[in-house]
């Protein structure tokens, strides 16, 4: 239009829509006259004042208070937030700032530390090689899981490789020891194909003596990294970026756990084997995206030893005279057989193997608990004899709750000591017990007694057994076939022959 400058908006414009269009289509489009366009196909059109202006249009809002207030506070608190100063200004000068500017004082105060404010930390993007480095962290599982409604606190173990991008993960239900770590990264090393030149870690207490600055072995992950030929190295206690290589997995990992789970309509697991299995089945989907980079970088891994490191710590423990004995604030009983004698125990991060004589004797379930509860695992197996000669001693066993095998005979239970006297109680809730283990059959026999007693009449120790222990009957019926009378004569007449 005549009297109008054209901006600099409306030529570039013009410029973008002269490579799709006419002079005439694309003036039209930017607003500009014809006569425009042709002077700007030419190069002879004049650009527009680009000169900023010295003048403000409108008085400063923080004219009062920015040079007396807002830059000595910056000044003296480098780490505080504009939302602190905000609040700092609404309360001690209501009068002069008004809450409205607050993205003037946000646009203020990031412009003041670009030009005064300290230097921040840099990250320095690393070459990744492919086989030269592994890294493995311990992540907090931050979601909710309930196995059978019951709330599963665990960790979960990350293994990575930064080159290819190729991970392993897997559920842990205890701290940071020494036989989750190992546990877990031969189960990686296993998984990839192979070991890396270098294993990354933090600055974890099962890998490292940490009373000192020095980066010093602990003694059973030195034998660890010695098997593997591994160069093992940490970061710097307290700076998480330095492995961020695997704390940005850490969390991409947890929050596909988060987005499955949602898919999956429900966070409760019928047991713990089947949530290993789903979450290693998301790290699955995960590795075949990347799966041609893994076979470029297989070519550069280290071979696998023959033979798998120790993944377990050893314990020499006296068996009590409750025949149990207790590992890291856990009560594990054992047959009353082994009462006063010296077990060695092989403790990983799973299970418990216990060892007499240098020969294995049984193998228990571990127990996971905190640094402040003691928890126990009560094998009634291993004690039901002794209590078939001691009845009465059940009533008022200090482990009586975990003695019972499961939820059934928790309600059995209640309702013998509820309807039955004291020393009846004790002795049917032994005997079904030791009937329980003599059958094989405890699932079974829990829901049969359940059974009666929703119709009102608990089932006899006599109905059990008949139902339970019952031989079975072996019906005798022999087949004999009768030889005829020639085959016989036949052997007389082969002996007759060798005595001639």
């Amino acid at each position: 239009m005549p009297g109008k400058h054209i901006t600099d908006q409306q030529k570039r414009l013009y410029m973008s829509e002269r490579q799709l269009h006419s002079q005439v289509i694309a003036a039209a489009k930017s607003g500009i006259s014809e006569r425009s366009g042709r002077r700007i196909d030419k190069r002879q059109h004049q650009p527009s004042s680009s000169i900023p202006r010295e003048y403000r249009t409108r008085p400063d809002p923080l004219d009062a208070i920015w040079a007396s207030i807002v830059v000595p506070l910056l000044e003296s608190c480098p780490s505080i937030t504009v939302v602190g100063v905000f609040d700092h200004l609404c309360e001690v000068r209501p009068d002069s700032f008004n809450p409205k500017s607050r993205r003037t004082l946000e646009r203020r105060v990031k412009e003041w530390r670009h030009l005064y404010g300290q230097n921040q930390p840099v990250i320095f993007r690393q070459l990744k090689e492919y086989g030269q480095l592994g890294i493995a962290d311990f992540t907090f599982a931050d979601f909710d899981i309930t196995i059978n409604q019951v709330p599963l606190k665990h960790r979960l173990f990350n293994y990575r490789l930064p080159a290819s991008g190729w991970s392993f993960a897997q559920v842990v239900y205890g701290g940071e020891s020494f036989s989750a770590l190992v546990t877990g990264l031969q189960r990686a090393f296993r998984a990839s194909g192979g070991v890396p030149n270098e294993l990354r870690t933090d600055s974890l207490s099962a890998a490292y003596n940490n009373s000192g600055s020095q980066a010093i072995f602990a003694e059973q992950f030195s034998g660890f990294i010695d098997h593997y030929q591994l160069k093992a190295s940490r970061n710097n206690r307290g700076i998480a970026h330095e492995n961020g290589a695997i704390e940005s997995p850490n969390n991409h990992l947890k929050n596909q756990l988060r987005q499955a789970l949602l898919v999956r309509g429900s966070h409760d697991f019928a047991t713990t084997t089947e949530y290993e299995i789903f979450v290693a089945d998301i790290v699955e989907r995960r590795n075949r995206r990347i799966k041609h980079l893994l076979v470029e970088e297989q070519r550069q891994l280290q071979a696998l030893p023959a033979f798998d490191s120790v993944n377990y710590t050893e314990h020499r423990i006296k068996v009590r005279t409750t025949s149990a004995f207790q590992l890291k604030r856990v009560s594990y009983s054992v047959p009353s057989r082994l009462i006063g004698c010296m077990v060695n125990v092989r403790l990983f991060d799973d299970h418990l193997d216990v060892f007499v004589g240098g020969k294995l004797s049984l193998t228990l379930t571990r127990v996971h608990t905190t640094r402040v509860k003691q928890a126990q695992l009560i094998d009634y197996r291993h004690l039901i004899e002794a209590l078939m000669k001691k009845p009465r001693a059940f009533r008022t066993y200090q482990w009586r709750e975990q003695l019972l095998p499961s939820e059934d005979y928790r309600l059995i239970w209640q309702y013998v000591d509820k309807h039955l006297t004291a020393d009846e109680a004790s002795y049917y809730l032994v005997k079904l017990l030791h009937l329980a283990h003599k059958s094989d059959q405890e699932g079974a026999l829990g829901r049969f007694v359940l059974a009666g007693i929703d119709t009102g009449i608990l089932p006899t120790i006599i109905d059990c057994e008949t139902r339970y222990l019952t031989d079975e009957k072996w019906v005798m019926t022999p087949h004999v076939q009768q030889h005829p009378l020639s085959s016989y004569q036949a052997i007389l007449d082969e002996v007759k022959c060798h005595a001639s």
